[in-house]
């Protein structure tokens, strides 16, 4: 029988995403469920300094209301030149939470004068998985890449098509779903994931 486990999301890319890792992986036997699929219950705010402490709490929230292991994630953009802005805040930077055109737009008017060369930045990808237990395992996922001067590109969402990736032709919405989740900071967590989630199964 599958063993059920929460996805502490209503994202059904992220759904999908875990989804075609375990299969890539050979993972059989758990059964994972999003947000939507289990009884409402008080989710905390998203206060956490860091990446870790957002995903941790998540986890924790959805392990203790629903009884399953809960994996959650916490992801955002750092940018070298705003000393790691905008951090656990990318989601809403513009201050309206997934305006995400607000954000890019914002993002470019800050990094307006810094040259090409000074214009770094790492998607960062922290997943954090809890078991009823509270045994807890926490992964970080990075990829590096510039901040282009204009977007390009429809794919993906958030800062996708101001990404540029480190060995990339084109920016981050301008890959194929399978092409990110092969380079992803999400896709490098969630398969350091894969061990913890295996042995649940």
């Amino acid at each position: 029988m599958a063993v059920r486990v929460l996805v502490a999301s209503r994202n059904a890319k992220k759904l999908k995403e875990l989804r075609r890792i375990l299969d890539e992986a050979g993972v059989a036997g758990i059964d994972l469920v999003g947000l939507a699929d289990v009884p409402p219950y008080e989710e905390a705010p998203e206060t956490g300094a860091t990446f870790e402490e957002n995903a941790i709490a998540k986890a924790r929230d959805g392990a203790v209301a629903t009884g399953l292991p809960c994996v959650a994630d916490d992801s955002g953009i750092e940018v070298d030149a705003l000393n790691g802005m905008p951090g656990v805040l990318s989601a809403r930077w513009s201050g309206r939470h997934g305006d995400d055109a607000a954000n890019n737009a914002l993002l470019l008017g800050q990094l307006g004068d810094v040259p090409d060369e000074r214009r770094g930045a790492a998607f960062v990808s922290t997943c954090a998985l809890v078991l009823p237990d509270g045994t807890t395992t926490v992964v970080r996922g990075e990829w590096r890449g510039t901040i282009a001067r204009e977007p390009a590109g429809d794919g993906g969402f958030g800062y996708d098509p101001l990404f540029l990736p480190e060995g990339g032709t084109g920016s981050a919405a301008e890959l194929t779903p399978a092409e990110k989740d092969a380079v992803s900071h999400r896709g490098r967590a969630l398969t350091q994931l894969i061990p913890a989630l295996a042995a649940l199964a």
